[in-house]
């Protein structure tokens, strides 16, 4: 158990016992001073399926919380330990003093049929205007979630959104999306955080720089033509050839590309980048394929995604936020992180989970490994892929 005056977190690994649960339920919620919980997220495994509906009822009404939310998945984050490839339940309990949450359910059929941005404000009853953030989670297989979250874009403009893709068995395509005691297996559930409090957070791409910024020049749909009006292919080249013999070895198969979202700003530095998959090259027509539709005119940098650079870039934002929010209530955070994360990129346990609780804890934490990552770069959301993804709840 991970505790601070506002936010606790806790792992349960035993099977469903309603007695010991309640139990465990009323232990958390007594472990927190303040007079009220305002908010519960539970992740859980499927070993827990089944029993899903009465445990999330159980825990709601023993932790004394009004709203409840979160999904499944197949690994658990909990404080600053991350549980792979064991079954388990991670909850955590957030007191907000002064923050208004309302949550939203939106089905598949929403999804699908949303058609401008005020679809989305009938839908959910909530205005532009209102929200400090949005805690969302989502299910994978019954939706375009790409278009989801362009229409939430123009729904709530300016408005960061942070949380994941619930993952659930590996042989299965079955999640789970909860919300108070209720379970849905398609569709997803967003909390409008507002009032007192907002959400602010880190997205560590898992990415460091390499070579200089540039200029797009000529792009047509995903292939990217020309950079600083040569072909792209030799500015590819020249970066690689330009990095020590070391920096080579280690960038072999993880090149990326970054683009920046903002152009506006001054100078472009670590987090201005939305970074994509670099598909293929071709020395013959010059192009360079990447996951994305950059545009002429868009900055590029080329970036290496490994361990180390993952470990630097999680670190360094996460000193940039602290930085940042010195002087403001850190009330807990909720901490999404990529399946592909975890003990297989970084060869031990509880890599990005260890770093919030040094550079931010002692800190309440719940979270969850995802099939894609939800998070804001510049005044857009995206989703993201081996990204780590944290939502923290703080003083407005």
């Amino acid at each position: 158990m991970i505790a601070s005056t506002h936010s606790v977190a806790a792992l349960w690994n035993g099977e469903p016992s309603e007695p010991l649960m309640r139990r465990w339920a009323e232990d958390l919620r007594a472990s927190l001073s303040t007079s009220r919980v305002d908010l519960a997220l539970v992740f859980m495994t499927p070993h827990y399926f089944e029993a899903a509906p009465q445990i999330l009822e159980l825990l709601r009404v023993h932790a004394q919380t009004p709203l409840l939310t979160g999904c499944s998945t197949g690994n658990l984050i909990c404080g600053g330990d991350e549980i792979e490839d064991q079954s388990g339940i991670a909850m955590a309990l957030y007191s907000l003093p002064g923050a208004q949450l309302e949550a939203v359910r939106f089905g598949a059929d929403q999804m699908g049929e949303a058609n401008g941005p005020a679809y989305w404000h009938r839908e959910t009853g909530v205005s532009p205007s209102t929200p400090g953030g949005w805690l969302a989670f989502a299910d994978p297989f019954n939706a375009n979630l790409e278009r989801w979250l362009k229409g939430w874009n123009e729904a709530y403009p300016k408005v960061p959104i942070y949380g994941g893709i619930a993952s659930g068995p590996i042989n299965e395509q079955r999640t789970q999306v909860y919300l108070n005691g209720e379970v849905f297996e398609d569709g997803g559930v967003a909390v409008a955080v507002s009032g007192d409090v907002k959400l602010t957070g880190v997205i560590s791409q898992g990415c460091t720089p390499i070579g200089d910024t540039w200029t797009i020049t000529r792009a047509e749909k995903n292939l990217i033509y020309q950079i600083g009006n040569r072909p792209a292919y030799q500015v590819l080249l020249e970066t690689y050839n330009s990095l020590s013999a070391e920096e080579q070895l280690m960038a072999r198969g993880n090149i990326f590309v970054g683009l920046v979202v903002n152009e506006y700003l001054e100078e472009f530095h670590r987090g201005d980048f939305l970074i994509r998959n670099l598909l293929g090259a071709d020395p013959q027509s010059g192009a360079v394929a990447v996951g994305a539709l950059p545009r002429a005119g868009q900055t590029l940098q080329f970036q290496r995604r490994d361990a180390s650079a993952a470990d630097e870039d999680m670190k360094t934002l996460l000193d940039m936020t602290r930085k940042q929010l010195s002087g403001k209530k850190l009330f807990g955070g909720c901490l999404c992180s990529c399946n592909g994360r975890g003990h297989r990129l970084f060869g031990k346990p509880s890599h990005d989970a260890g770093l919030v609780q040094e550079k931010l804890g002692p800190l309440g934490v719940a979270g969850f490994f995802c099939n894609g990552e939800i998070g804001p770069i510049g005044d857009l959301n995206f989703l993201h892929g081996y990204t780590a993804s944290l939502a923290l709840f703080v003083e407005k």
